[in-house]
């Protein structure tokens, strides 16, 4: 059964089965990242969920689409592994807002992508993949039982075709593990109160970040989701809209105790494989999120078994090498996308994006 509601000249909102499956198509990714985040950083996931509750509800409503909201996830490897605090995570997610919001202002996101090539963008995320893989190893090693008793549940889910399924299933188990060990916690609001996690931090491991982040949420967040805007639901947005309205996103959620935030093309074409056609989906997802911060307590999070999430890691990592490794043709490409991996595994993303735009600029040169 569908409920919907239109306002005159907008997509209809719909409030339906496949709306919600579609919603919950969207938070594969995103729930383990955050679950991974709040174990591993001072962050208070109740304040993360906030942000994100009201912001999947935001851009739907404004945008009559389910446009993804994801972690800048750049960042948020860089914080699981240890490479940034969350001071330092919060004052890059503000840097990022601020140029974001900036440069899609002036309408200048498709020209800075150019600069950058796409190989570049792919390398760091290829690059965050082989470092959140890294610290799946890290989270597995204390119970390799249970991590990989978590990965072959996702594997035969894979095979009977409900992979994104079996992650939800595996965090689940975990929270059940989680409150048996810690107990029902009570519901509980969040403090209102600005940055609660910690007052922001300027270092060079921001700096860094920030501009590897950027190259990914130019390509991947603006530029391909603006596309998939077209491709899958005939509707024209720009990049630059897309852009104006990451960059509110993070200027407005970090100082309440959120994270950087993005749109981003994987988590739309997830929600419309999973049946989300409408804002709806946004809405929803927005409420469950909500309703989540409210028992998101520290105690819990504290008991949810580490080895769980070592294996929800792998497969978010999985998915991320992937995505960046599936698009690249030529030996070239391939070689910056690998260079870039490697170079940002042993030293740093932010060294590694540098290196491989001048590379990119060089290769595109001599071609």
């Amino acid at each position: 059964m569908a409920y919907s509601f239109v306002r005159s000249g907008e997509s209809e909102l719909e409030f339906s089965t496949s709306e919600l499956t579609g919603a919950l198509g969207d938070s594969v990714t995103v729930l383990p990242l955050l679950v991974a985040l709040a174990a591993t950083t001072s962050v208070s996931l109740p304040h993360v969920l906030v942000g994100f509750g009201i912001f999947q509800i935001v851009w739907g409503l404004y945008y009559r689409m389910p446009l993804s909201i994801e972690p800048m996830k750049a960042l948020v490897g860089l914080a699981i592994v240890g490479s940034l605090s969350y001071p330092e995570l919060a004052a890059a997610g503000l840097l990022a807002g601020a140029v974001l919001l900036a440069i899609g202002s002036f309408g200048l996101v498709g020209h800075l992508q150019r600069l950058v090539g796409e190989p570049v963008v792919r390398g760091v995320q290829f690059a965050v993949a082989l470092l959140l893989l890294e610290a799946a190893v890290g989270l597995s090693v204390g119970n390799l039982s249970v991590a990989v008793a978590g990965l072959a549940v996702v594997g035969l889910f894979a095979l009977v075709g409900y992979r994104s399924v079996s992650v939800l299933v595996v965090l689940a188990v975990g929270g059940v593990v989680a409150v048996a060990t810690a107990g029902i916690p009570s519901p509980e609001t969040p403090a209102v109160v600005p940055f609660p996690a910690g007052t922001p931090t300027l270092s060079t491991a921001a700096l860094e970040g920030t501009v590897a982040q950027l190259g990914m949420t130019l390509g991947n967040a603006a530029i391909a989701t603006a596309l998939l805007c077209g491709d899958l639901y005939d509707r024209d947005v720009s990049a630059d809209s897309l852009s104006k309205s990451m960059g509110v996103t993070c200027l407005a959620a970090v100082p309440i105790g959120g994270i950087p935030m993005c749109h981003g093309s994987g988590g739309l074409a997830g929600k419309h494989a999973f049946g989300a056609r409408t804002g709806g989906a946004n809405v929803l997802l927005g409420v469950g999120y909500l309703a989540l911060a409210l028992v998101a307590a520290g105690a819990v999070l504290a008991a949810f078994p580490m080895a769980v999430l070592g294996a929800l890691l792998v497969v978010v990592a999985a998915e991320l090498a992937r995505a960046a490794l599936e698009p690249v043709s030529g030996v070239r490409s391939l070689a910056v996308v690998v260079g870039v991996g490697a170079v940002g595994v042993a030293v740093n993303v932010g060294l590694a994006f540098a290196l491989g735009a001048v590379a990119f600029w060089v290769l595109s040169r001599e071609a």
